[in-house]
């Protein structure tokens, strides 16, 4: 691994890795020093490639905005047996209300990137899933077809068939109702934006990362934030302060949370099945 990173980077490595007690999922996570200073990889098995390189394309067009921070790419390749993914390291400090503040603010910076259409120039993937992104000018269809119904067709392959998946599929053909009126852009979005995934810098400044990118409602960014928490009070003013939400947001939010509640059933199981049923009633109550 050494020296495929030493190759793929132009930097020299030294000493063994020290392994992080971050991560999860498909990779690991460890601390490499070199002669430019530390460098953050993510070690995978080698067919987990695409999954690295997704997150690397997701990162660079993350940075193209020009808005939140992003760890920079450093390399993307294939060591032996192993794919690994170097990135920038950076020092987290304690974040404040001014870096959530500033996380609001940068965030709807970052949203008013916009594309023709949406969906994006590639899939990747949310956590370990395979999140499609063909480029679609609708976005009901689009949330449809590649989110809710792809998650409800992982869901009947992981065997969770029944009301769930016919409920949630009569969602999907309602969707219009649901959205009727809201003005629907194709932001660029993080994708997977919950607490975990961001941090501040050594100057106060937030981070962003393990991204899911593609171009879609912002509302799905926001959506994502209220689910798991992890997002104050200053986050949301500062959001709403440099773009205000439409009237509606909440509904759609716990819409856009289905996906997640859903991949979070197909990935885990467990409680996540009941999670997605109340989400699906309270949606169809509203059609």
């Amino acid at each position: 691994m050494k020296a495929e990173l030493g190759a793929a980077t132009g930097l020299r490595f030294r000493g063994v890795p020290q392994r992080l007690a971050v991560g999860g999922g498909f990779a690991t996570c460890e601390r490499w020093e070199s002669d430019a200073g530390s460098v953050f990889v993510k070690v995978a098995d080698r067919q987990r490639l695409p999954l690295l390189e997704a997150e690397a394309a997701g990162l660079r067009e993350l940075a193209s905005a020009a808005a939140l921070r992003v760890p920079s790419v450093l390399a993307v390749g294939l060591a032996g047996s192993q794919a690994f993914l170097a990135l920038e390291w950076i020092e987290f400090r304690a974040a404040t209300s001014r870096t959530e503040a500033r996380l609001g603010e940068l965030l709807a910076a970052q949203h008013r990137v916009t594309a023709p259409r949406f969906g994006w120039h590639r899939d990747d993937t949310i956590g370990a899933t395979p999140q499609p992104n063909a480029w679609t000018d609708d976005w009901t269809r689009f949330f449809a077809e590649q989110r809710l119904g792809f998650q409800l067709d992982l869901a009947v392959e992981q065997g969770h068939s029944g009301r769930l998946v016919e409920r949630g599929r009569r969602l999907c053909e309602q969707l219009d109702v649901l959205l009727r009126g809201h003005r629907r852009l194709p932001s660029l979005l993080h994708g997977d934006l919950w607490g975990g995934n961001w941090a501040a810098d050594e100057s106060g400044n937030p981070v962003v990362f393990d991204p899911a990118v593609y171009f879609g409602d912002r509302e799905a960014d926001l959506a994502m934030t209220r689910l798991f928490g992890g997002f104050g009070r200053a986050f949301y003013d500062a959001y709403e302060s440099a773009w205000p939400l439409e009237a509606g947001a909440t509904l759609r939010f716990d819409l856009y949370n289905l996906y997640h509640v859903l991949n979070h059933l197909n990935l885990f199981g467990g409680g996540y099945r009941a999670q997605a049923e109340a989400l699906i009633d309270r949606l169809l109550a509203e059609v």
